[in-house]
């Protein structure tokens, strides 16, 4: 056991020495990415330029093929990197100072495990409809399992458009009309969620619910006062879209 304990120790060491080369280089790239704001100044050329970051995200994803690591997981990461590059070149216009920040270590448990916006469900009365206006934004749009629950994609953005016709989705339509279901937020544990929340005695709707592709998630119950229900989802297996199933049994779960 102590040896075990050594181990973890010592390698815990090295994944911080690589996040402390990981930090150094990304200095190292926004100071690249200031440079390049300068030169487009100079030679007024736009800031953004669609086609560099489509192929800024199609090399980076095969980098990650070729190095095994999920390309989808690497894609989110570079496009947090080019919205915060983008920030840099537009905010060296700015006058006023940047804020002082901390390295704050005070936090809740949700604050320890929240990762994002993982998706959104919204119920909808007319399918199609939905689909043809997320569509037109520029989403692309993929029927499930289920054909009446549809994910609409867009970056790292996801929609989950769920449709009339099963009994539980009816009576929340009929409730509440066309509108966001729940958001869900991607953490790092659910199961510990779950255990935080019910710690703090916030009303929960479901235990931990894990599907087939190895998504966990727990739902509070909808919140009153601000007309929100939130999901909180962790990953236990292959980075994949949320199964048409997973959609359905939460609503099934509402209707108890």
């Amino acid at each position: 056991m102590v040896a075990q304990v050594s181990d973890l120790s010592s390698l815990r060491k090295k994944i911080d020495e690589i996040d402390s080369a990981i930090v150094k280089l990304l200095a190292e790239r926004m100071q690249v990415c200031r440079e390049v704001a300068e030169v487009k100044a100079e030679s007024a050329t736009a800031v953004i330029q669609p086609q560099r970051v489509r192929e800024v995200l199609t090399v980076r994803r095969q980098w990650a093929i070729d190095s095994n690591v999920d390309p989808d997981f690497t894609e989110q990461l570079f496009r947090i990197l080019l919205a915060e590059t983008h920030r840099i070149e537009i905010a060296g216009e700015r006058n006023e100072p940047a804020p002082n920040k901390t390295a704050d270590s005070l936090r809740s448990a949700l604050d320890t495990v929240a990762c994002r916006i993982d998706h959104v469900v919204v119920a909808v009365a007319n399918l199609e409809t939905a689909m043809s206006f997320l569509a037109s934004l520029g989403f692309k749009t993929t029927r499930t399992q289920d054909s009446a629950i549809v994910t609409a994609d867009a970056g790292g953005v996801t929609v989950v458009l769920v449709g009339p016709g099963d009994p539980s989705v009816d009576a929340h339509l009929a409730a509440h009309g066309s509108g966001v279901q729940h958001i869900a937020i991607e953490v790092l544990n659910a199961g510990f969620v779950q255990q935080a929340l019910a710690e703090a005695k916030v009303p929960l709707l479901t235990d931990v619910i894990v599907d087939a592709d190895g998504h966990e998630q727990v739902f509070t119950v909808l919140d009153p006062s601000t007309g929100v229900q939130l999901g909180f989802i962790s990953r236990t297996g292959h980075r994949v879209p949320i199964s048409g199933h997973n959609v359905r049994a939460l609503f099934r779960a509402l209707a108890k």
